[in-house]
């Protein structure tokens, strides 16, 4: 069992890793050999099997179909230009989101081997005109480039699945939360820093009100989803491949509280609130309340609360 993961040196690509190597197997077979690619070769992790960091731009079809060569069997698709930035860069967004995208899935195609694809979509292919709150099946209405170039990623998905040229399975992610490492462009990156950075002893800036509502998710449960959808056999998943995994929403105000639940009260002293309008004009078109009855029904997990995800934060990356 090979496995590729693109995205491989950023903080999900990090953790899936890690936990695959403690695994060992994946759909039943031994992992013999793991490929973590970035645009700068990632760290190497400890395994019982081979990990190789492989710096790749795959906005390049031949660099992408080179990671390829060796038929991979389960291919994690995380690399992406992130929220903001592809709202601030719309070709830049373009180059890597969409056109990345494609080229991954004609590599995958060209190797003839039909392999699973696991592709981290997002939430933010909704919004719009869609009903609140979101139920599966819907019309999907992006309100950012990196929505729409999403949701454009996920009918790709679903043609070559349809063809029988891979085996896909698209996950819309919630807001992960909370992140480890350093702040990044996407424009809900507040949403971990305000907890993150007040908890390791820095200040934070929220730029949303207390009452604004996040859809949101833990690290750790994203990491079993993804391990997950690999798991499943593609035809469980119908003839969407693409589905809402389940999250939970809270307020950031209830989020605060959560942490200080756990952290005590310090933390919360350490945040300052200074507006944004440009970070709230692209939050505010996210939809905060979604209905994940697939996701659910297929077995994916959700969080029980915020202050479990303020807990495996202080466990993972803080204590680790």
């Amino acid at each position: 069992m090979r496995v590729l993961v693109t995205g491989g040196g950023g903080f999900l690509g990090q953790k899936l890793a890690r936990a695959l190597a403690a695994r060992g197997k994946l759909r039943g077979q031994d992992i013999s050999a793991m490929e973590l690619v970035d645009l700068a070769a990632p760290a190497a992790i400890e395994a019982p099997f081979p990990v190789t960091g492989t710096a790749a731009d795959i906005s390049d079809p031949a660099q992408v179909g080179a990671l390829f060569a060796s038929k991979p069997d389960v291919v994690y698709h995380l690399a992406a230009v992130v929220s903001g930035a592809a709202e601030a860069d719309l070709d830049l967004g373009l180059r890597v989101n969409l056109t990345g995208t494609l080229n991954l899935l004609q590599a995958a195609r060209a190797a003839g081997n039909e392999p699973v694809v696991v592709y981290a979509s997002s939430w933010a292919v909704h919004g719009g005109d869609e009903p609140d709150p979101i139920h599966d099946g819907l019309e999907l209405n992006p309100q950012t480039s990196y929505g729409a170039q999403k949701a454009i990623g996920e009918l790709l998905l679903n043609d070559f699945s349809r063809r029988g040229l891979i085996d896909g399975r698209g996950l819309r992610l919630p807001t992960v939360s909370i992140r480890p490492g350093k702040a990044n462009a996407a424009a809900s990156s507040f949403m971990s820093s305000i907890f993150r950075d007040p908890m390791e002893g820095r200040p934070a800036n929220c730029p949303v009100p207390r009452d604004f509502p996040v859809w949101h998710t833990a690290p750790r449960t994203v990491i079993g989803n993804l391990i997950y959808a690999a798991e499943l056999e593609g035809a469980a998943f119908g003839t969407n491949r693409c589905l809402n995994l389940p999250g939970r929403t809270d307020t950031i105000g209830e989020m605060i509280a959560a942490m200080t639940e756990v952290f005590g009260p310090e933390a919360e002293a350490r945040i300052t609130w200074e507006t944004d309008p440009v970070i709230e004009t692209i939050v505010k078109g996210w939809r905060t309340a979604l209905v994940p009855g697939k996701g659910a029904a297929l077995g994916f997990a959700a969080d029980a609360s915020f202050a479990d995800s303020v807990r495996w934060f202080l466990e993972d990356d803080i204590r680790r």
